[in-house]
């Protein structure tokens, strides 16, 4: 398999499958295609239908979005259990990770994953409403699976992949998760996703790049 991503301080797209895959613990290799450079659209369209990256290469077949990169790698390894065998505990998982890939167009927009940036940010009203939508979204499903472990559905999955560059957005733009109605809970869960050895396999190399 091959993976191709955008730079790892930007692309937090590409962050989501590679997680899912590294957690899945699937060997692929790693292809790089830098972004914000006169090249970039050139160097994506040779590699990608859609234009944009991630992109799955597994033999002929060409995946080049990044919910269905996970979905295909959690089908082709179910032993990973990327998503948990319960139905009902998976589909809310599904709606949460899918919630992330269409929506929140506001705190994606305003705040661009940038893993090298500290500041506080001043949110427009859209973004907070966005921020709030997301602080009772992990608030409500910790509290539901708090007992099977300490990610959303209590053990790790592709929903969490999804959130793990939220989390990160949250810090770099400085994002007080209890001025949004947090006790505590979401918060705890953002920080739980950064201090996952994947995750910090991601950023040190992102941080490199961007030296």
């Amino acid at each position: 398999m091959e993976l191709i991503i955008g730079d790892k301080n930007w692309s937090s797209w590409s962050l989501r499958p590679w997680l899912a895959l590294k957690r899945a613990g699937v060997p692929f290799t790693e292809t790089l295609v830098r972004l914000r450079r006169e090249d970039t659209a050139a160097a994506i369209a040779q590699v990608s239908p859609s234009g944009r990256v991630p992109v799955l290469r597994d033999g002929d077949l060409v995946i080049w979005d990044s919910l269905a990169v996970c979905e295909y790698v959690a089908d082709r390894f179910p032993a990973a259990a990327l998503w948990p065998a319960d139905d009902e505990v998976r589909a809310l998982g599904r709606a949460a990770a899918a919630e992330m890939h269409s929506g929140f167009a506001s705190l994606r927009g305003e705040c661009p994953m940038d893993l090298a940036l500290r500041t506080v940010a001043e949110l427009s009203a859209a973004t907070q409403g966005d921020v709030r939508r997301i602080v009772r979204l992990w608030c409500d499903l910790r509290a539901r699976f708090q007992d099977k472990g300490p990610f959303l559905l209590g053990a790790w999955s592709i929903a969490d992949a999804f959130y793990t560059p939220v989390a990160t957005r949250f810090r770099s733009y400085g994002v007080k998760l209890t001025d949004y109605g947090d006790q505590g809970a979401a918060g705890a869960y953002g920080e739980h996703l950064l201090e996952q050895p994947e995750y910090l396999e991601w950023e040190t190399a992102a941080l490199a790049e961007a030296a």
